[in-house]
């Protein structure tokens, strides 16, 4: 009787832990073969507002810039040499539009706030800023025939009026 008592422990004993090992294997297998979770996607940039007399530094500006000259590379070199003074790197395309003598127009949705007037100031003061939304986010500036590059510009500028900016978003 001790015998048939002994083996029938040592059977429950080694199906419970066939049944924990099964189980642990299947929890394992699930977890190894699931898909990474998907990274969540930034936006672009942000608006974040300025007061006035808030200090806007080059770091706080999103910038595009499109080429409308048959210079190839001329937007990715202009927006290389942005990025080097501290501008938040936006994208590159070109265009079609006539940017005039200066040989670049800024489009700004607020063309009176820090963010262009600081943009602005690494163009030279032959250089517009027009009021005209894209469909990138940010500042876009076109750079056309005869840009002579980007100068030295400001390292911030403060605000003189109530703005937002389009920031890129904190890592």
């Amino acid at each position: 009787m001790d015998n048939t008592l002994a083996r029938t422990r040592s059977a429950i004993t080694l199906a419970v832990l066939a049944v924990v090992f099964i189980a642990g294997a299947t929890w394992a297998w699930s977890a190894v073969t699931e898909p990474f979770p998907e990274k969540e996607e930034q936006p672009a940039c942000v608006d974040s507002p300025v007061a006035i007399g808030d200090r806007v530094t080059p770091g706080a500006v999103l910038v595009n810039v499109f080429n409308a000259s048959d210079t190839e590379g001329l937007a990715g070199e202009t927006l290389d040499a942005l990025v080097r003074r501290g501008f938040a790197e936006g994208t590159t395309s070109n265009t079609s539009y006539d940017v005039g003598k200066s040989g670049a127009v800024i489009w700004a949705p607020d063309p009176d706030g820090p963010a262009a007037l600081l943009l602005k100031s690494y163009f030279g003061k032959g250089t517009q800023i027009v009021d005209q939304a894209t469909a990138e986010p940010g500042i876009t500036v076109v750079v056309g025939e005869g840009f002579p590059g980007i100068v030295k510009g400001k390292k911030g500028l403060d605000a003189k009026v109530d703005s937002t900016v389009c920031s890129p978003p904190a890592s």
